[in-house]
């Protein structure tokens, strides 16, 4: 599917200097869209916008972390007031911390569901009210298969991506009438670094590595996301894998629970005392 649709479009993606947003930014930045890339990590974010620009696309950065609220409005205010408008935010950004329920702290919850829940209610928050002026532009969500299917081992994680699936749906259904589309992006494991950089507790982290399934490219990724978003879908799903048990945990939802169970007894294996 040709590109062409993105040219001349303003994109905004927030956690945009590594993974899936920098692919994403690059696809964008190939196809003629301005784009405008945040981030929190400033020197991340450098190293991925100078050779964009070197290589003639038009790219703007922003340091920002998406759990204030502040800094995501002025953000998206910036980018529309800049380039006269926001077709494409893209809420990107987020954390992942592995462990049980009865040994993640509170802190670790917050940092999670702020970070990778809040987030994306800050860009809506930021953007929806813009495009609905203008009658148009899409919001596309970052989830993942933890928020279509419980994640266990990773249950601050799959609470925030379920309620970014839920709020994405929600926000379809009331946006539609108004001009403006939303979607939610649930991958399965895609090779970014947050799957070799995620903090975990009480869980030996070279033999969870070692657990990881194999993983799609992140370009690879983004080119089927910017596929779904060409089509309007409501959920896209990049990854084989994450379409396939997507599926099973609906029509044979116990099978699911049992290969949780099994995963979940292979990651006790892995638990250590700290």
């Amino acid at each position: 599917m040709s590109m062409d649709s993105f040219s001349g479009k303003t994109v905004v993606i927030t956690g945009g200097a590594s993974g899936i947003g920098r692919a994403l930014g690059e696809k964008l930045c190939s196809a003629g869209a301005k784009v405008v890339l945040a981030d929190i990590n400033a020197e991340l974010l450098s190293s991925t916008a100078e050779p964009l620009r070197s290589s003639g696309c038009q790219v703007d950065t922003a340091i920002v972390d998406v759990t204030d609220f502040e800094a995501v409005k002025t953000l998206v205010e910036e980018a529309a007031r800049e380039h006269g408008r926001i077709d494409y935010l893209f809420n990107n950004a987020g954390i992942v911390v592995g462990g049980e329920a009865r040994d993640v702290p509170l802190d670790d919850w917050r940092a999670v569901i702020d970070t990778s829940l809040y987030g994306v209610v800050h860009g809506v928050l930021a953007a929806y009210p813009l495009m609905l002026k203008r009658g148009s532009g899409h919001i596309i969500n970052t989830a993942s298969l933890a928020g279509l299917i419980p994640a266990a081992g990773e249950i601050s994680y799959t609470a925030a991506k379920y309620g970014i699936v839920g709020l994405s749906h929600a926000l379809r259904a009331e946006a539609a009438d108004l001009g403006v589309r939303v979607s939610v992006v649930c991958p399965g494991f895609i090779e970014t670094p947050i799957l070799h950089t995620l903090k975990v507790v009480k869980l030996d982290p070279d033999k969870l590595q070692a657990q990881i399934p194999k993983t799609m490219p992140a370009d690879e990724c983004a080119r089927e996301i910017l596929r779904g978003v060409q089509r309007n879908k409501a959920t896209i799903t990049p990854t084989t894998t994450a379409k396939v048990l997507w599926r099973l945990y609906r029509y044979a939802p116990w099978l699911v629970d049992l290969l949780l169970r099994r995963s979940m007894k292979r990651m006790r294996e892995m638990r250590i005392e700290q």
